[in-house]
């Protein structure tokens, strides 16, 4: 299976948000014609106030149903239904009632959603520039571990700031993952030290195919309109730990082939899930 990260330089401004992810996905499709496609963290709206996010948020379908969704949900939908592919949604802000989520979304090449994660945890610090971050003034916390089916491969849901749990990815593991996306906006300051660090760390610890849409570059957080900046370098991992593919600065993709034998390969000669004896 071929696998697609895209990387953006989204904004807060939805309709150009949309216009780019397309933009980037007709060009991936066309070039390296993958079978799964996958965006950044909240590739609809990056920055902006509070009062930006929720008016560009959407209600999501009830699960199943195939209703109408927004704009952003219907555009993924229409990707993956004209192209025939598995699109791994990234994550769009969801409203549920009072409450915002920050939720991915995937779609099998018939268009039916086939998977609904909401990230669990949020990223509430401050960056060793003195910028603060509190997602959790934004949004709420899900609370459940998600996997679904492409191609034969199980998948796992993640998004950003859950790369610093491992044990989310060891949940996702035990749930027969193979393959995790971790679509993320990752802060320049932190992203430049532990990023691909981490990845990589976590693909040897499960054994798994890490594939990381990421947002790269500028963008205006707040009413005030502070400048805050991405670290980008979206990448795809095999489950030793070696980076097969990446974006460098600006927007762009990377594709790689999954391969299932390799997977077992790697489980069969260091089977740590059979000598694990702590969690």
């Amino acid at each position: 299976m071929r696998v697609t990260v895209v990387q953006m330089n989204q904004g807060s401004d939805k309709a150009e948000n949309i216009a780019q992810a397309g933009r980037l996905l007709q060009s991936a499709l066309a070039v390296d014609k993958p079978d799964i496609v996958s965006l950044p963290e909240v590739w609809t709206c990056l920055g902006g106030d509070r009062a930006q996010k929720v008016s560009q948020a959407e209600e999501l379908p009830a699960k199943g149903s195939n209703q109408q969704g927004g704009p952003a949900y219907e555009f993924l939908r229409e990707v993956a239904r004209r192209s025939k592919v598995h699109v791994h949604g990234g994550s769009l802000v969801e409203r549920a009632g009072e409450t915002l989520f920050n939720t991915t979304v995937a779609f099998d090449p018939n268009g039916t959603e086939i998977a609904r994660y909401r990230k669990i945890h949020l990223f509430d610090i401050v960056t060793p520039d003195g910028a603060g971050y509190r997602e959790s003034a934004t949004f709420g916390a899900g609370d459940e571990v998600v996997t679904y089916q492409a191609n034969g491969i199980t998948v796992g849901c993640a998004i950003c700031y859950d790369l610093r749990f491992p044990e989310l990815f060891l949940a996702l593991r035990r749930a027969g993952a193979e393959l995790i996306f971790l679509p993320a906006a990752f802060t320049l300051l932190t992203g430049k030290d532990h990023w691909e660090t981490l990845i990589r760390a976590r693909a040897i610890e499960t054994q798994c195919w890490m594939a990381a849409p990421a947002a790269w570059g500028r963008y205006l957080e707040g009413s005030s309109g502070e400048p805050r900046y991405t670290y980008g370098h979206a990448l795809i991992t095999d489950p030793w730990g070696h980076v097969l593919a990446k974006v460098s600065d600006g927007p762009g993709w990377a594709t790689a082939r999954i391969d299932p034998a390799f997977t077992a390969r790697v489980r069969r000669d260091m089977p740590v899930m059979e000598h694990r004896r702590l969690a």
